[in-house]
């Protein structure tokens, strides 16, 4: 999962290199991984389903494999069980993430994955059938906008963007936050603020307009939700 680390004034003054990106999520990457939360400065904390992100792939992760007809990239694929699912329903897929330890697990898992930053040069730019937003990943960077935009620039003229959203209500939220977390014998870490975001079912439509895009579906499984986005047509 990407994240930008932020300076003394709040905002990088460059997007720094691969190398200078500081891997938050990798504790998560643990296959044993305590309890861990997204910390708002206001005190308000969303606990992360990591146990889910290192688990097989459930009903949820079916409905979003079953969208996809062609080529997929899953952007911020952590320990890659999505990836993994997308390449046994016979789908060329390859994962991305910046952190090392979830590449690594990702490709012993059997599926395929690069150690990239999505704003960096990725293979395939131009010519994937669908890119794979899911487990919150909207958030990277901290700016939907900008993240949606990338995406249009990796997928092909008649790709998709398939992407996990909050339930309707909380709109759009953009700011700072920490990774805290506490491990099973009860140690309690939080990291250095980075830049997340949050869009919900309504808000979505606005924010993938702006990136030219156009949400062609929305839909609920269990209690997730999802976005089917595709380019607007000149």
């Amino acid at each position: 999962m990407t994240v930008d680390a932020v300076g003394a004034g709040g905002r990088p003054d460059r997007r720094p290199d691969l190398d200078e990106i500081e891997d938050v999520f990798a504790p998560a990457m643990h296959p044993q991984p305590g309890v861990y939360w997204l910390t708002q400065a206001d005190g308000r904390r969303r606990r992360l389903p990591v146990r889910r992100w290192h688990g097989p792939p459930e009903p949820a992760t079916a409905a979003v494999v079953a969208r996809c007809a062609g080529p997929a990239l899953d952007v911020g694929c952590g320990p890659g069980r999505l990836t993994l699912a997308l390449a046994r329903a016979g789908r060329t897929a390859v994962g991305v993430d910046i952190s090392p330890y979830a590449v690594r697990l990702t490709r012993a898992r059997g599926a395929v994955a690069v150690h990239r930053d999505v704003f960096a040069a990725l293979p395939g730019e131009g010519r994937w059938a669908h890119v794979l937003l899911v487990d919150g990943n909207i958030g990277i960077g901290g700016d939907p906008y900008a993240l949606l935009r990338r995406c249009r620039e990796l997928i092909r003229a008649d790709g998709t963007i398939l992407v996990e959203l909050e339930p309707p209500g909380p709109g759009l939220w953009r700011g700072h936050v920490r990774l805290t977390s506490r491990s099973p014998a009860g140690h309690v870490r939080r990291s250095d603020a980075f830049r997340w975001a949050r869009l919900d079912t309504v808000a979505v439509h606005d924010t993938a307009r702006t990136a030219g895009l156009t949400v062609r579906d929305v839909f609920a499984v269990g209690h997730r939700w999802f976005g089917e986005l595709f380019p607007e047509q000149p």
